[in-house]
């Protein structure tokens, strides 16, 4: 039975693929703008990406620094549930997208897309896998999480929230907004003290990463961590905080967002002709459960 999410407050987007749909808007493909506007997914004129900007209403005053400590404490100890790789994207696919209107396509057959897409550019089987796994962290919303603290481009707290994120007039109403403590260029942390050592709003991303640190290459564990961080790799407003190993590692993210973001397509893949490959690739990298 698919995860229904009935708090208006909490779910204000109908569903949480709403969110990339969003992105879409914002980010379009460069190379879709030579198409006659039919051939265009409708992003723009789509009612239901109204309730994004609700979203990011809620999402922009409850992502507090103190918020993010609370969730890595509750979270981090993955105490939730024990799965494998397929066990856990049969239990995302719970989440399945059936109101987008130009597309329909269980999470499987979504992740599938961005991999075959990477595996299509001839990169290295680790970006592959990368690309397969990139959103199971989006099972938090089966545990219990709402929208915005699973989805929603992500930023780091406890320093002064940037004007290039989405929305950034929301930040009015977050406490962390007027504290001194926290509201300022550098906040808690020390200039170009590198992001490890920053905390990011929390998430599927974030999530992921910390299940995953211990298993993937340093390049693949960076577009995990940071491929919602839409004000640093697109808007380039926190190299303040950055190390240079950080700015390296963030050419890698670059090159995973555009798989991310433009590998939807309408023709579902071959899942039983190319689950062969993805699990010989899984026990490759990872163990056979995980602790989420």
């Amino acid at each position: 039975m698919k995860k229904t999410l009935n708090n208006a407050q909490d779910n204000p987007m109908d569903n949480i693929d709403d969110w990339e749909d969003n992105l879409l808007e914002r980010y379009p493909d460069p190379e879709e703008t030579t198409k006659e506007k039919e051939e265009f997914r409708n992003y723009v004129d789509s009612e239901r990406l109204d309730t994004v900007k609700e979203f990011y209403k809620v999402n922009h005053q409850f992502q507090t620094y103190d918020f993010v400590v609370e969730k890595e404490k509750e979270f981090l100890q993955f105490n939730k549930r024990e799965m494998s790789i397929w066990e856990a994207v049969d239990f995302l696919n719970t989440l399945v997208d059936d109101s987008d209107p130009d597309i329909d396509l269980d999470q499987l057959q979504h992740l599938l897309q961005t991999s075959e897409a990477i595996r299509a550019d001839g990169h290295p089987d680790w970006f592959v896998l990368t690309g397969f796994i990139h959103d199971l962290g989006k099972i938090l919303c089966l545990f219990g999480e709402p929208q915005w603290a699973v989805v929603g481009d992500t930023f780091p707290v406890g320093c002064a929230y940037s004007d290039k994120i989405v929305y950034p007039e929301f930040f009015k109403a977050n406490p962390d907004a007027t504290n001194e403590k926290y509201n300022t260029k550098y906040g808690v942390y020390e200039p170009n003290c590198g992001l490890d050592k920053v905390k990011m709003s929390w998430g599927h991303d974030e999530y992921l990463y910390q299940i995953m640190k211990d298993y993937l290459p340093e390049p693949a564990l960076y577009m995990i961590r940071y491929h919602s961080f839409y004000s640093q790799h697109r808007e380039n407003d926190y190299t303040h905080l950055m190390t240079a190993k950080d700015i390296e590692m963030f050419e890698w993210v670059k090159k995973f967002n555009p798989y991310d973001l433009y590998s939807k397509a309408p023709v579902p893949p071959n899942a039983e002709e190319l689950l062969p490959y993805y699990k010989e690739l899984v026990t490759k990298y990872l163990p056979e459960k995980l602790n989420f």
